[in-house]
């Protein structure tokens, strides 16, 4: 049995909840999400109450079960309050600025990068005198959310020995020594 998939998912105030034809849809303040499911598993809502089923015990319907699940539970999460993740650029003369959707990285390298972001997450940049430039992203989508976060970190990704690169806020490395003489 699937534990995660079992848990049922109350449903906030305020929050519009539909299923036509294995197509989920969500509405809420933040925005509206969809997402389609296998038609192997069935979604209830009963009493402010989401419960799915899933239509035998194989291993396949037992991973959609726990996935879609967690799927929906972020969706309603999503529109209710939002997910946010912030990364830190550590180097000199590591830079990051903004103008509306633009995001411009100076990362080491020769030039600039000049990065669109998608309308539906919000960026913004913070550059203290002393401190790392952190850029914030944020948006009812988690998916997009992190599939942006890795594409930024991707241009320059931690390195081992001094620790420069684009990181998670709070992500811990894993330093290596380096020569011993």
């Amino acid at each position: 049995m699937s534990r995660i998939g079992r848990n049922p998912i109350a449903l906030p105030q305020g929050v519009e909840f539909k299923v036509n034809d294995n197509v989920v849809t969500v509405k809420g303040k933040l925005g509206v999400l969809t997402q389609e499911l296998k038609s192997d598993i069935t979604v209830k809502l009963e009493d402010g109450v989401i419960k799915l089923e899933r239509s035998s015990d194989s291993k396949t319907h037992r991973a959609a079960h726990g996935l879609y699940r967690a799927l929906i539970a972020n969706m309603i999460e999503g529109v209710t309050k939002g997910f946010t993740k912030e990364l830190e650029l550590v180097g000199v003369g590591y830079r990051a600025s903004n103008q509306g959707q633009k995001l411009d990285l100076a990362l080491g390298y020769s030039h600039n990068i000049l990065l669109d972001i998608a309308p539906e997450v919000k960026v913004e940049t913070v550059s203290e005198k002393g401190k790392n430039p952190i850029v914030k992203l944020s948006s009812f989508d988690k998916q997009l959310v992190g599939q942006v976060a890795a594409k930024i970190r991707s241009f320059r990704a931690p390195e081992p020995y001094k620790g420069k690169g684009v990181k998670f806020v709070g992500e811990v490395l894993r330093r290596k020594a380096g020569k011993s003489a």
